[in-house]
């Protein structure tokens, strides 16, 4: 396949979170940039243009991405659309799961409707996660109602949970809610693997090399400082309503033409 125009639409997964962005203080890359960079080198090969736009916003919920953000990406025309939300829901205790699905699957057919191929993705397996893990059979029920959706309306699934690779800390920033800059990179790949622009074995999701051993005391002070400069922040902002993106506005709202890039 060749596509001309990607948008892409989330929560601070697709707004690159983790991944620093060395000529924008304050702005990220993240995956779906890298992406970007591998379509325009697909592109700038075939000699064809290649635009690029990324209304992603962190903290986003479904509501604003099936809304919203999908309400502002079909009048930029896309052939292609990345549609990654409903992970800060889920993380609720409360989410209805059927109704999360019924909400993506009609998004979907709206995006397929408007001419363009649409770009779903599993969220990761969090069994090593301190916290989160507790949500894994919820995430897991997720992970099988998209590959659902993507079998009933022909869109490519991004299959993040397979990527034991992100099970290694290494992969995760500080935070460890969102992919490092190597994580980032290495789903970027993927990416581009689901969607044909790259084939091969998938090396980038093999495990990194074996690091240092930790002893208990170290990682329960790990732990400890996670706990006070993360999870205590989050948790507040959750109990007054609030979101760390609630004042951020798109990163790259309108379509930019890309040339080669090499991530």
């Amino acid at each position: 396949m060749t596509w001309h125009r990607y948008v892409a639409i989330g929560d601070s997964f697709t707004e690159g979170v983790g991944d620093p962005d060395p000529a924008r203080p304050e702005s990220y890359i993240g995956w779906a940039d890298r992406l970007a960079g591998q379509l325009a080198k697909q592109n700038s090969d075939r000699r064809t243009d290649f635009d690029y736009a990324n209304l992603a916003i962190r903290g986003r919920l479904l509501a604003d991405v099936v809304g919203p953000q999908l309400d502002a990406a079909l009048p930029l025309k896309p052939d292609l659309l990345s549609m990654i939300g409903g992970g800060n829901d889920i993380l609720r205790p409360r989410a209805d799961l059927d109704d999360i699905a019924d909400r993506i699957e009609a998004a979907v057919m709206r995006a397929r409707t408007a001419g363009a191929d649409v770009l779903l993705a599993t969220l990761a397996d969090p069994a090593q996660a301190p916290v989160i893990k507790a949500a894994r059979p919820r995430i897991a029920a997720h992970n099988a109602n998209l590959w659902g959706i993507a079998q009933r309306t022909e869109a490519y699934v991004l299959d993040i949970w397979s990527m034991r690779s992100l099970r290694d800390a290494r992969m995760w920033s500080p935070d460890r809610l969102h992919l490092s800059t190597e994580g980032h990179r290495r789903v970027a790949l993927q990416a581009g693997w689901t969607l044909g622009v790259i084939e091969g074995e998938r090396e980038w999701a093999a495990a990194l090399p074996a690091g240092p051993v930790l002893s208990r005391a170290h990682i329960a002070h790990e732990n400890a400082a996670w706990a006070k400069d993360y999870l205590a922040p989050w948790v507040q902002r959750r109990l007054k309503g609030r979101s760390s993106g609630d004042d951020l506005l798109p990163k790259q709202p309108e379509p930019r033409r890309l040339t080669s890039r090499n991530d």
